[in-house]
């Protein structure tokens, strides 16, 4: 055992930026600060009343510097974030009710902004879409913002990271990660809090910094000084680990080095199996700084943007010129690779401007997606018309999410054509015909994937809804969450229906979900003949190295003896001890 202080200790997050770092901890105590309570007289309530403008006002300035800075150095789509929050310092949910607490109730300003932020939080729990979700802690970065203002204190300091430092806190403001992450000095982010699509992980994974996201109670279990291994795929923190364990990160750290040096070498070769079948890797993307990195792994292309991080933290929609320039920059980065757009994926409660719905009692099959949509025709327009327009400037790929059946694919690419149309009249340039395909993603689409082929033009398996729905699993319920199997043999039942639909009716089968890049699976993929896979820029060198070390007929012989399995927990067995006896990798998580 390591002989810091702290004893050698497992921790388990959410694995949001891949890579192997081990450093030493460093500590970022950002955590909230103690609000003072303060009963006010009546004569102290107007001047607490400017003394919260004063502070807003401070604030905003505060953040308008913060923006500069970030956009002229990391670019603007971080910078976005912080506008996202200037937003948030002018909202009447916010600042107005703050004002009405400090003359109603009579309390000081910091115990109001308090007040009123765990209330708009309180809103933000009751969201299931995990996206908007993540938001809280925005809301936790403007509050916090305006009460240290309202107490003098300083905000924004600049924090000087020890070099190779692994940067450990209970949560990042967007600035501190983007200025750390921009400094080169850290190794790896560790954070209590936070999942998948919080900034940290934004941010990381644009620097390509390992990042372990919502880590429990990491900021309080790790000392300063503590020796760190952290694995950004898995999810896995080791604090003081064994010599053993040490040497097997450094093994694995190794491994990942080479894989990058192996990736910048082989980035322009195809993910060839060694009997030659192609699979073309792609990268899933959000915002436009994450393709330098996927192109410098070898992404062939684009296989899922998604399109909902233009709703985030705003009170309108945004319009069809928003549309228009976030697709054309994406589209002319890309140099004329095959970008696959997804249309807005989320639920009505979460689109600004719009009227909030009842709480749905399931709203994981309630009013979302493809479904929202088409019953919110001039929203939808207004994203199909700016991508017609965006189609001039590449290779533009169109995807309809949570199609259930023929009825909603034909519906949509109704509205496509009439938008197609109506631009047309207009006047308007718009590109030539692009392929329009669908998310498969729920076992109805799946059970009649057979008639969608003969209407879409191509099939992405959304692997995170297909397994949820299949299994009937809420992958937000930890309760349920060991539920959560790709290897389940239903599951591979419902893959092998999909890709043999869309074989029958020669149009390609893509996946874009979370088993897509994950390298256990990869050869389960490869024998059921995928043409495309699409996964974070990290994932790509390991999954196209062992494409590139296999033949399919082996891989199909695989999957076969694996499917004459019965148990998820059998095949996932069968499938590492495979790996492990084939790669010398070890999978196991």
């Amino acid at each position: 055992m390591s002989s810091q202080a702290t004893p050698t200790l497992r921790l388990m997050g959410i694995g949001a930026s891949p890579g192997v770092a081990v450093g030493h901890a460093f500590i970022l105590d950002r955590k909230r600060i103690r609000t003072p309570k303060l009963r006010l007289a009546e004569a102290e309530v107007e001047p607490e009343r400017m003394r919260m403008k004063t502070a807003v006002d401070l604030s905003d300035r505060q953040l308008i510097e913060l923006k500069d800075q970030i956009t002229r150095t990391e670019g603007s789509d971080h910078a976005l974030i912080l506008e996202a929050h200037r937003l948030m310092l002018q909202d009447p949910m916010l600042v107005d009710a703050v004002n009405q607490l400090i003359v109603e109730d009579r309390i000081n300003a910091e115990w109001a902004v308090r007040r009123v932020a765990r209330k708009i939080k309180h809103l933000f729990d009751n969201i299931p879409d995990e996206y908007f979700r993540e938001r809280r802690s925005d809301v936790d970065y403007v509050a916090d913002r305006i009460i240290r203002n309202l107490m003098g204190q300083v905000v924004d300091e600049e924090v000087e990271v020890p070099a190779e430092a692994i940067v450990v806190a209970h949560d990042l403001p967007p600035a501190d990660a983007a200025m750390m992450a921009r400094s080169g000095r850290v190794a790896g982010f560790v954070t209590d809090l936070g999942g998948h699509t919080s900034h940290t992980a934004i941010v990381a994974r644009a620097r390509e910094t390992p990042a372990v996201v919502g880590a429990g109670r990491a900021s309080e279990q790790i000392s300063p000084g503590d020796l760190v291994a952290m694995d950004g795929t898995r999810g896995l923190v080791l604090v003081n680990p064994t010599e053993e364990q040490l040497q097997s990160f450094r093994e694995e750290q190794r491994r990942h080095r080479d894989a990058e040096q192996l990736a910048l070498a082989t980035k322009d070769l195809a993910a060839v199996s060694t009997d030659d079948f192609r699979i073309r890797l792609n990268g899933n993307m959000e915002f436009l700084e994450e393709i330098p990195s996927l192109l410098a792994h070898g992404a062939e292309g684009i296989g899922l943007y998604r399109t909902e991080f233009m709703f985030l933290d705003r009170k309108t929609a945004p319009t069809e010129e928003e549309h228009y320039r976030a697709y054309r920059q994406v589209l002319e980065a890309m140099g004329g690779r095959p970008v696959t757009i997804r249309t807005l994926d989320l639920g009505g409660d979460k689109v600004p401007g719009k009227t909030k719905h009842e709480k749905e009692p399931n709203p994981a099959m309630g009013l979302r997606a493809i479904r929202y949509c088409l019953s919110n025709r001039e929203l939808f327009r207004t994203q199909l018309r700016a991508l017609l327009r965006a189609s001039v400037h590449g290779n533009l790929r169109l995807m309809f999410p949570l199609i259930c059946g023929v009825s909603e694919l034909r519906e949509a690419r109704a509205e496509l054509e009439a938008c197609r149309t109506e631009l047309g009249r207009a006047g308007v340039p718009v590109g030539k015909r692009f392929p329009v395909g669908i998310m498969v993603e729920t076992p109805s689409a799946a059970m009649i994937a057979d008639r969608l082929a003969q209407e879409a033009d191509f099939f992405s398996v959304g692997t995170n809804d297909l397994i949820q729905y299949s299994l009937a699993i809420d992958r937000q319920n930890r309760e349920v969450a060991y539920l959560y199997r790709p290897l389940h043999l239903s599951v591979l039942r419902m893959l092998e229906t999909i890709v043999d639909a869309a074989k029958a009716a020669n149009i390609p089968v893509s996946m874009c979900g979370e088993m897509a890049g994950d390298p256990l699976y990869t050869l389960v993929l490869l024998a059921m003949g995928f043409d495309e896979l699409s996964m974070t820029s990290g994932q790509i060198p390991a999954v196209k190295g062992f494409i590139r070390r296999v033949g399919r007929a082996e891989a199909k012989e695989l999957l076969r003896e694996a499917m004459e399995l019965t148990t998820a927990e059998e095949i996932e067995r069968f499938m590492r001890t495979e790996m492990d006896r084939r790669f010398g990798v070890t999978t196991s998580s």
